[in-house]
């Protein structure tokens, strides 16, 4: 019994379960923020190596997949989800600050 216990122990990570792993292993050891800097960094020197145009260019990109996806309609569904939820979030935060607010 013992036996086999070990041999799971031994097998193969998938290469989700090894990225998982390190993934976590990089949190606990620099902390969660560590993955804010680090893309901050990755923005800022692809902006430097492409432009701002780059950016306007693969976000119209996208937005084209999306549409030819979902069809138009589904930027206004999406739309009013936000505007439903920025009016929840305004109406919790008036309850928390008080009438005066």
């Amino acid at each position: 019994m013992a036996d086999k216990s070990n041999h799971a122990a031994k097998r193969d990570m998938s290469v989700r379960e090894a990225g998982k792993k390190g993934g976590d292993t990089v949190r606990d050891r620099y902390g969660s923020t560590f993955y804010e800097d680090i893309g901050r960094k990755g923005g800022k020197a692809t902006r430097d190596r492409h432009g701002v145009e780059f950016y306007e260019s693969i976000g119209q990109k996208g937005g084209k997949v999306v549409k030819e996806k979902y069809g138009s309609d589904f930027y206004e569904e999406i739309g009013h989800k936000g505007g439903q939820k920025v009016k929840k979030l305004i109406a919790e935060a008036k309850k928390k600050l008080g009438p005066d607010t």
